[in-house]
Protein backbone atom coordinates (compact mmCIF):
# COMPACT_ATOMS: atom_id res chain seq x y z
CA UNK A 1 0.00 0.00 0.00
CA UNK A 2 0.95 3.16 -0.64
CA UNK A 3 -0.03 7.46 -0.49
CA UNK A 4 0.74 8.74 -3.71
CA UNK A 5 3.30 11.11 -2.46
CA UNK A 6 6.51 10.31 -4.76
CA UNK A 7 9.76 10.43 -2.54
CA UNK A 8 12.25 10.50 -5.52
CA UNK A 9 12.57 10.39 -9.10
CA UNK A 10 14.91 7.56 -10.06
CA UNK A 11 16.63 6.07 -13.37
CA UNK A 12 16.30 3.11 -15.17
CA UNK A 13 19.81 1.66 -14.88
CA UNK A 14 19.48 -1.42 -17.23
CA UNK A 15 16.87 -3.20 -19.07
CA UNK A 16 17.23 -7.02 -19.49
CA UNK A 17 14.36 -8.32 -21.45
CA UNK A 18 13.77 -12.11 -22.02
CA UNK A 19 10.93 -12.77 -24.28
CA UNK A 20 7.69 -11.12 -23.10
CA UNK A 21 9.38 -10.18 -19.71
CA UNK A 22 12.01 -7.95 -18.28
CA UNK A 23 14.34 -7.30 -15.54
CA UNK A 24 15.51 -3.89 -14.94
CA UNK A 25 17.71 -2.13 -12.27
CA UNK A 26 16.48 0.97 -11.12
CA UNK A 27 18.76 3.94 -9.22
CA UNK A 28 17.68 5.86 -6.40
CA UNK A 29 18.77 8.57 -4.10
CA UNK A 30 16.62 7.17 -1.35
CA UNK A 31 18.10 4.76 1.39
CA UNK A 32 16.89 1.06 0.60
CA UNK A 33 18.70 -0.79 2.47
CA UNK A 34 15.91 -1.59 4.96
CA UNK A 35 14.14 -3.40 1.91
CA UNK A 36 15.09 -6.46 1.29
CA UNK A 37 14.21 -9.09 -1.61
CA UNK A 38 10.75 -9.56 -1.52
CA UNK A 39 9.92 -6.10 -0.57
CA UNK A 40 7.65 -3.46 -2.51
CA UNK A 41 7.90 -0.89 -4.31
CA UNK A 42 6.16 1.78 -6.60
CA UNK A 43 7.74 3.01 -9.95
CA UNK A 44 5.34 5.32 -12.00
CA UNK A 45 2.51 3.58 -9.61
CA UNK A 46 2.98 0.70 -10.17
CA UNK A 47 3.54 -2.11 -7.59
CA UNK A 48 6.99 -3.94 -8.24
CA UNK A 49 8.81 -6.30 -6.19
CA UNK A 50 12.37 -5.45 -5.16
CA UNK A 51 14.37 -8.78 -6.51
CA UNK A 52 17.56 -11.14 -5.90
CA UNK A 53 20.65 -9.60 -8.13
CA UNK A 54 22.82 -6.66 -9.04
CA UNK A 55 21.44 -4.12 -6.20
CA UNK A 56 23.38 -1.63 -3.69
CA UNK A 57 21.51 0.57 -0.91
CA UNK A 58 20.53 3.12 -3.36
CA UNK A 59 19.60 0.76 -6.10
CA UNK A 60 17.26 -2.53 -6.80
CA UNK A 61 16.50 -4.61 -9.16
CA UNK A 62 12.76 -5.50 -10.39
CA UNK A 63 11.12 -8.53 -12.44
CA UNK A 64 8.36 -7.15 -15.20
CA UNK A 65 5.97 -9.58 -16.03
CA UNK A 66 4.06 -9.66 -19.85
CA UNK A 67 1.16 -8.34 -17.98
CA UNK A 68 2.92 -5.62 -15.93
CA UNK A 69 4.61 -5.06 -19.53
CA UNK A 70 1.01 -4.93 -21.50
CA UNK A 71 -0.81 -3.28 -18.58
CA UNK A 72 1.43 -0.39 -18.21
CA UNK A 73 3.36 2.52 -19.44
CA UNK A 74 6.72 0.06 -18.72
CA UNK A 75 5.37 -1.06 -22.08
CA UNK A 76 5.39 1.75 -24.06
CA UNK A 77 9.16 2.94 -24.42
CA UNK A 78 11.16 0.91 -21.23
CA UNK A 79 14.65 2.33 -22.13
CA UNK A 80 17.48 2.82 -19.92
CA UNK A 81 18.08 6.65 -18.43
CA UNK A 82 13.81 7.28 -18.38
CA UNK A 83 13.09 8.97 -15.46
CA UNK A 84 10.59 7.49 -12.78
CA UNK A 85 8.72 8.15 -9.76
CA UNK A 86 9.26 6.27 -6.65
CA UNK A 87 7.94 5.82 -3.50
CA UNK A 88 8.52 3.21 -1.04
CA UNK A 89 5.64 1.61 0.69
CA UNK A 90 3.38 3.01 3.74
CA UNK A 91 4.25 1.77 7.17
CA UNK A 92 2.38 3.02 10.18
CA UNK A 93 4.97 5.80 11.16
CA UNK A 94 4.89 7.26 7.95
CA UNK A 95 1.94 10.21 7.20
CA UNK A 96 -1.25 9.74 4.70
CA UNK A 97 -0.09 12.73 3.30
CA UNK A 98 -2.03 11.65 -0.46
CA UNK A 99 -4.80 8.99 -0.73
CA UNK A 100 -4.47 5.25 0.18
CA UNK A 101 -2.63 3.63 -3.23
CA UNK A 102 -2.58 -0.10 -4.24
CA UNK A 103 -0.43 0.30 -6.80
CA UNK A 104 -2.23 -1.80 -9.22
CA UNK A 105 -2.36 -0.01 -12.40
CA UNK A 106 -5.99 0.15 -13.67
CA UNK A 107 -5.43 1.65 -17.38
CA UNK A 108 -2.90 3.49 -19.44
CA UNK A 109 -4.10 6.87 -20.56
CA UNK A 110 -3.27 9.42 -22.76
CA UNK A 111 -2.46 12.86 -22.14
CA UNK A 112 -4.74 15.28 -24.32
CA UNK A 113 -3.38 18.75 -23.64
CA UNK A 114 -0.93 20.56 -21.35
CA UNK A 115 -1.24 24.28 -20.31
CA UNK A 116 0.71 26.22 -18.29
CA UNK A 117 -1.50 28.95 -16.23
CA UNK A 118 1.23 31.16 -14.10
CA UNK A 119 2.94 28.73 -11.46
CA UNK A 120 0.18 25.56 -12.46
CA UNK A 121 0.21 23.24 -15.09
CA UNK A 122 -3.41 22.35 -16.18
CA UNK A 123 -3.03 18.31 -17.49
CA UNK A 124 -5.76 17.11 -19.45
CA UNK A 125 -5.78 13.32 -19.49
CA UNK A 126 -8.02 10.85 -21.60
CA UNK A 127 -9.71 7.93 -20.00
CA UNK A 128 -11.40 4.28 -20.80
CA UNK A 129 -14.88 4.41 -20.62
CA UNK A 130 -14.50 2.19 -18.47
CA UNK A 131 -12.83 4.16 -15.69
CA UNK A 132 -15.20 7.25 -15.48
CA UNK A 133 -17.72 5.87 -13.42
CA UNK A 134 -14.88 5.37 -10.39
CA UNK A 135 -13.93 9.32 -10.85
CA UNK A 136 -15.51 12.43 -9.54
CA UNK A 137 -14.50 16.32 -9.27
CA UNK A 138 -12.94 17.00 -6.34
CA UNK A 139 -12.10 13.42 -5.89
CA UNK A 140 -8.53 11.30 -5.85
CA UNK A 141 -7.24 9.57 -8.69
CA UNK A 142 -3.34 8.48 -9.19
CA UNK A 143 -1.36 9.70 -12.31
CA UNK A 144 1.91 8.09 -12.18
CA UNK A 145 1.81 7.09 -8.97
CA UNK A 146 1.39 10.93 -7.89
CA UNK A 147 -2.03 11.19 -5.68
CA UNK A 148 -3.89 14.17 -7.72
CA UNK A 149 -7.26 16.05 -7.31
CA UNK A 150 -9.49 16.06 -9.95
CA UNK A 151 -10.63 19.49 -10.95
CA UNK A 152 -12.87 18.52 -13.91
CA UNK A 153 -14.59 15.70 -15.46
CA UNK A 154 -15.90 16.26 -19.04
CA UNK A 155 -16.68 13.36 -21.09
CA UNK A 156 -13.78 10.84 -21.08
CA UNK A 157 -11.13 14.13 -20.07
CA UNK A 158 -10.53 14.81 -16.65
CA UNK A 159 -8.77 17.49 -15.99
CA UNK A 160 -5.78 18.09 -12.78
CA UNK A 161 -4.11 21.11 -11.68
CA UNK A 162 -0.59 20.15 -10.90
CA UNK A 163 0.70 22.50 -8.16
CA UNK A 164 4.69 23.54 -8.24
CA UNK A 165 6.01 21.84 -5.98
CA UNK A 166 4.72 18.46 -7.77
CA UNK A 167 6.04 20.03 -10.74
CA UNK A 168 9.23 19.58 -9.18
CA UNK A 169 9.63 16.42 -7.14
CA UNK A 170 8.16 14.19 -10.04
CA UNK A 171 8.17 13.46 -13.87
CA UNK A 172 5.22 15.41 -14.85
CA UNK A 173 7.26 18.17 -16.83
CA UNK A 174 8.60 15.67 -18.70
CA UNK A 175 5.57 13.98 -20.33
CA UNK A 176 4.40 15.41 -23.56
CA UNK A 177 0.78 15.65 -25.55
CA UNK A 178 0.54 12.29 -26.58
CA UNK A 179 2.29 10.39 -23.89
CA UNK A 180 0.92 8.07 -21.76
CA UNK A 181 0.62 7.95 -18.05
CA UNK A 182 -0.17 4.88 -15.61
CA UNK A 183 -3.84 5.62 -14.50
CA UNK A 184 -5.36 3.87 -10.81
CA UNK A 185 -8.55 4.99 -9.60
CA UNK A 186 -9.67 5.62 -6.13
CA UNK A 187 -10.04 2.36 -4.03
CA UNK A 188 -13.20 3.34 -2.32
CA UNK A 189 -14.63 4.58 -5.85
CA UNK A 190 -14.42 0.88 -6.57
CA UNK A 191 -16.16 -1.34 -3.94
CA UNK A 192 -19.09 1.46 -3.91
CA UNK A 193 -18.56 0.45 -7.42
CA UNK A 194 -19.07 -3.10 -6.79
CA UNK A 195 -21.39 -2.79 -3.99
CA UNK A 196 -24.41 -0.75 -5.66
CA UNK A 197 -23.87 -3.02 -8.39
CA UNK A 198 -24.06 -6.29 -6.81
CA UNK A 199 -27.41 -4.31 -5.63
CA UNK A 200 -28.46 -3.21 -9.07
CA UNK A 201 -32.19 -4.12 -9.88
CA UNK A 202 -33.29 -4.46 -5.84
CA UNK A 203 -33.96 -1.30 -5.23
CA UNK A 204 -35.52 -0.55 -1.52
CA UNK A 205 -37.28 -3.49 -0.61
CA UNK A 206 -39.00 -4.70 2.94
CA UNK A 207 -36.32 -7.37 2.67
CA UNK A 208 -33.50 -5.35 2.10
CA UNK A 209 -34.73 -2.91 5.36
CA UNK A 210 -35.13 -6.04 7.61
CA UNK A 211 -31.86 -7.50 6.49
CA UNK A 212 -30.51 -4.11 8.06
CA UNK A 213 -32.23 -3.92 11.15
CA UNK A 214 -34.73 -1.21 9.89
CA UNK A 215 -37.31 -3.57 10.18
CA UNK A 216 -38.63 -6.23 12.48
CA UNK A 217 -38.64 -9.68 11.11
CA UNK A 218 -42.12 -11.34 10.73
CA UNK A 219 -42.37 -14.48 12.37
Amino acid sequence: MFTGIIEDIGRVKSVVKNGDSAKIEITSSLDLSRLPAGSSIAVDGACLTITDGPRSKNSFTADLSSETLAGTTFGRGLATGRAVNLERPLTLEKPLGGHLVTGHVDAVALIKKKTLKGAFLVLEVELPQELLSQVVVKGSITIDGISLTVTSVLGRHIGLAIIPHTLKETTLPGKGVGGFVNIETDIIAKYVERSLASREGQGITKGLLTEHGFLRGEG
